[in-house]
């Protein structure tokens, strides 16, 4: 960790910070209470009545009057793997109020690598410090990569035999469990008993966490898989950014949700997360047929040249049928499906079928065209929810919030929600909408991820734990960002503080990285 310096505010060297005036939510979902709070060093040391200490005491002061003070955030679901090694301090989650983000989502972490085991790439993150601190997952499709060694197809006993052994390294290396991504390459070819056998060697309290494999028309079967996993080898599970997708497919959280209640009431240890949008964001490869995707990019690259595998893939993709893949063209159309960063950076902000008109092209010839200029670096954003299943999967005791966000360094037009997501909640879905109260939501963003996750000594405020703290104006908090302009601030936040250094003040980053790796509670 980089010590705190020139930017960030730290508590008194040997003495203590008393935060007085603020009305705080402890992250368990209790109501609010006015007390003053203590921080000595990198630890609240005191959660008590007003007025209990005195200036006279010798405390240096922070008056937090009028404003809520909560634990700092925790994000269960972000892709920001390298974040710290970009030039640009990456201040998209801690500008939101998220001090915690778990990493390595969706199957995808930068290690292992071929070259390489787990944690190779640590000591280059650890060197560069953190602007959140840092919770690594291990991805499903990186232990592939690093076991195949470049092969395609299915992993043989001694691939699996290998995959395996990296996993327990990447546990032993700090790792707080395994991903997977379930429609991208290879998790779209996995079997799920090659998932089982894998979450089976994770350890007591190391955490499953799964893009599943369908999000529309099977969503059903899919929560029935996460579930399965979960009966079978007793391991805890996260269903990743639960939805619906789809037009066709809409209110099937209802069903979803159900079931996840009834397996909880079975003895499963299963929970969810969601991002507060209507719109979900990925590659633009994934509107593709799994068997286009196979054997990786270069194959890719030949099919995108291959008028007769093209053709396949279009009748394929228009087919409202099913063909046993989660089809996103067919089940959104071209209209909301917008492009929201290439390589070039053409194109940005412009959905397939107004590219379409522009460009005189039919829209799947604009993804090829797309996928073939850009190198297969497209990314997209899908209007394919409806705000009714989100305040639904919001509303859920076991759902917490997540931003879903990606690196900075893709530049473009990214989700909103990469800047926007916790904000948002406190604004629009517990000020405005009334679908939370305020302390089940702090609890989704706080407690309830740290329990899940196993993420040591935060999530709550109390005596004892380390002092990640937000304060912010539930009066003025929220979300900023839009599709169109999505790399706007939110209002609101006052001030941050992580390890009782404060890192944002009047929502401006003051420049230091107080984060640090974190270790499995």
């Amino acid at each position: 960790m980089r010590p705190a310096a020139s930017g960030a505010t730290a508590t008194p060297r040997g003495g203590t910070l008393l935060i007085t005036g603020a009305t705080v939510l402890d992250g368990t979902g209790a109501p609010p209470r006015l007390a003053d709070v203590t921080v000595t060093a990198d630890r609240i040391t005191a959660v008590t009545p007003p007025g209990t200490f005195v200036q006279r005491d010798g405390y240096a002061m922070l008056d937090a009057t009028g404003l809520v003070l909560a634990p700092g955030f925790i994000d269960p679901h972000s892709h920001a793997d390298i974040s710290p090694l970009e030039r640009e301090d990456d201040t998209s989650k801690i500008l939101q109020g998220i001090t915690t983000e778990v990493v390595g989502n969706c199957g995808m972490s930068p290690d292992p690598r071929p070259d390489g085991g787990f944690g190779g790439l640590f000591e280059r993150l650890d060197a560069a410090g953190y602007v959140t601190h840092y919770c690594p997952l291990a991805g499903h499709q990186a232990l592939y990569e690093a076991a195949m060694g470049g092969r395609p197809g299915p992993p043989d006993r001694a691939d699996a035999r290998r995959m395996g052994m990296l996993l327990d390294e990447a546990m032993e290396a700090g790792a707080f469990g395994m991903s997977s991504g379930l429609i991208y390459p290879p998790g779209v070819h996995t079997a799920p008993d090659e998932l089982v056998e894998l979450a089976a060697r994770l350890p007591e309290g190391r955490i499953y966490a799964t893009h599943m494999r369908d999000e529309g028309r099977h969503l059903r079967r899919s929560v029935e898989e996460a579930i399965s996993l979960g009966v079978r080898t007793g391991r805890r599970v996260q269903v990743s950014h639960l939805k619906a997708a789809g037009v066709p497919f809409w209110g099937g959280v209802d069903d979803a949700l159900d079931r996840l209640d009834r397996a909880r009431a079975e003895g499963v240890d299963i929970s969810q997360d969601v991002y507060p949008y209507h719109a979900s964001s990925t590659t633009l490869l994934a509107v593709l047929p799994p068997w286009f995707l196979e054997g990786g990019d270069d194959r890719v690259r030949r099919r995108l040249n291959d008028p007769v595998q093209l053709e396949r893939a279009r009748a394929e993709v228009e087919d409202p049928a099913d063909h046993g893949w989660e089809n996103i063209v067919a089940g959104d159309g071209y209209d909301r499906i917008m492009v929201s960063s290439t390589r070039s950076h053409h194109h940005e902000g412009a959905t397939l079928a107004g590219l379409g008109e522009t460009l005189d092209m039919a829209p799947f010839e604009v993804i090829v065209h797309l996928l073939r200029t850009e190198d297969l670096q497209v990314h997209m954003v899908d209007f394919s929810m409806d705000e009714r299943d989100v305040e639904t999967v919001l509303r859920a005791p076991r759902t917490s919030v997540c931003t879903d966000g990606l690196a900075i360094g893709l530049g473009g037009k990214p989700h909103p929600r990469l800047y926007g997501s916790f904000p948002r909640v406190l604004g629009r879905y517990v000020r405005e909408r009334d679908v939370l109260d305020l302390p089940t939501a702090i609890h989704k963003m706080t407690g309830l991820t740290a329990e899940v996750f196993g993420v040591p000594d935060r999530g709550r405020l109390a005596p004892g734990l380390v002092a990640d703290l937000v304060a912010f104006d539930q009066a003025t908090v929220g979300d900023t960002a839009t599709y169109a302009d999505p790399r706007r601030t939110p209002t609101g936040i006052r001030w941050v503080m992580q390890a009782g250094h404060v890192v944002v003040r009047d929502g401006r980053w003051l420049g230091t990285r107080c984060g640090v790796r974190l270790a499995p509670a």
